[in-house]
């Protein structure tokens, strides 16, 4: 085994092939793991993804990425992340590198419990049956167990039974039972819905009542992840700005995101930039933590920053982001698609807890980045580079002639279509007029 470490000098310098090399001295990856990174001859097969969800035509492909210079809890990490925003991983792992000034991320995580809820209606006493739920709560928990064997033979299971009672809705009062089941591993959905379903019966028996709903619920609140991020603040100096002004500037933008739920919410799409793409990238379902990470964000009432930023006695900028985070390492297509399990091998985790713990360090790294931009020269300028050779390619443009048209429209600070295709045209005039002359000198 040879030594780990992702804080890789000029990685983005390199070609896709020159990174997919460095990424195979990272211990751990074969051949074939690096094909599926890679997206060779297609890493997810149509007949494959035919037996993934429905009406398949064909496969769809994202940019996949590496994260660099991550260091979590002493462990050196390439964190893979598919998504199509400019700016995103290169952010990250210049956060990562900040970060790493300052001794890497601390993370850690709650044991995985996850809720799964039953709806009960038309209960004449309400509160007479929820006592009556509460006495039966090793009989609920033993049905429920009874539906996953394997769960359990792995240390997980139903632990808890609880009840809470609405007295109003749009149509009238109901109970509402919660099991909290442990999913080690797993997301969970799948194995917390069939418990659900299986006690909905026995349930009605007890309250009287009738079972509607009987499902998982996406705010993981009890399955939480936590990172902690110290950066000194000469780290941070940039541009004839000091290292405290930039601090500064960061904190009053996390200030904004605290008060005003309009800029939370664009500060917190920040923090799941740093999220998704890994979450993308291993298999799992990003719109379920969405869903949990926003609901979260409002548990107090008013929707909030999902980050802490403060100032130490030291003057280090400390940032900490705690949120629901449940993912899974087993089942789903996690176990289905093969560049998924390459991802979770790249990333050498083998526990759903590990992985939850990458992905809360990469979403704090990932609003640093924003935040860091937005206090110093404005998200813009960090985006245009890229934004420009998007454009450019969708104008038309080739090989060589992307990375020119794109450095003409930034120099220029007019990064639209139409004057790509223009700068594209008379790029293309003055190679064939080059040419020509060429031509006309060699037959002279």
């Amino acid at each position: 085994m040879g030594t780990r470490n992702s804080r890789i000098s000029g990685f983005y310098q390199l070609s896709p092939n020159e990174r997919l090399e460095v990424v195979r001295s990272f211990d751990g990856l074969n051949d074939e793991d690096l094909r599926q990174l890679h997206g060779g001859n297609g890493a997810l097969t149509v007949e494959r993804a035919d037996k993934m969800i429905e009406n398949v035509i064909g496969t769809f492909n994202l940019p996949l990425g590496i994260a660099t210079n991550f260091l979590i809890n002493g462990r050196d990490v390439l964190i893979p992340m598919v998504v199509e925003e400019p700016s995103i991983v290169a952010g990250a792992s210049y956060a990562a590198k900040l970060v790493r000034d300052g001794g890497g991320f601390q993370a850690s995580s709650t044991p995985p419990l996850m809720i799964g809820q039953v709806q009960l209606v038309h209960v004449a006493d309400p509160h007479r049956a929820r006592h009556d739920i509460l006495a039966q709560r090793e009989a609920i928990l033993a049905l429920a167990n009874r539906q996953s064997s394997s769960l359990v033979a792995l240390g997980g299971g139903a632990r808890d039974v609880e009840v809470r009672f609405f007295e109003t809705s749009p149509m009238g009062p109901m109970l509402v039972v919660h099991l909290i089941i442990d999913c080690r591993d797993a997301m969970g959905a799948n194995a917390i819905n069939t418990m659900a379903e299986a006690v909905a019966p026995l349930l009605e028996e007890i309250s009287g009542g009738k079972a509607y709903l009987r499902i998982l619920s996406n705010l993981s609140d009890r399955r939480l992840a936590r990172a902690r991020a110290i950066v000194p603040a000469k780290s941070l100096a940039r541009d004839g700005l000091s290292g405290e002004e930039v601090v500064e500037g960061i904190l009053w933008a996390y200030a904004f995101a605290a008060v005003d739920p309009y800029r939370a919410t664009t500060h917190n799409k920040g923090v799941l930039n740093g999220i998704d793409p890994v979450l993308i990238a291993t298999g799992n379902d990003w719109r379920a933590v969405e869903a949990g990470a926003h609901a979260y964000a409002a548990r107090n009432g008013q929707y909030t920053s999902l980050t802490h930023w403060e100032r130490d006695a030291q003057g280090n900028l400390v940032g900490t982001l705690e949120m629901p985070l449940a993912v899974g390492v087993v089942g789903g297509a996690t176990k289905v698609h093969p560049a998924a399990q390459a991802a979770l091998k790249l990333l050498g985790v083998t526990h759903a807890h590990e992985l939850a713990e990458i992905c809360v360090c990469a979403g704090l790294a990932s609003n640093l980045a924003a935040m860091r931009a937005l206090a110093t020269e404005g998200i813009q300028r960090g985006h245009m580079s890229l934004h420009a050779r998007q454009i450019a390619m969708a104008a038309g443009a080739q090989g060589a002639e992307v990375d020119t048209i794109a450095a003409r429209m930034v120099q220029e600070r007019r990064i639209k279509l139409a004057h790509a295709e223009a700068l594209l045209a008379e790029l293309r005039a003055q190679n064939a007029g080059t040419a020509a002359a060429h031509a006309l000198a060699t037959t002279m």
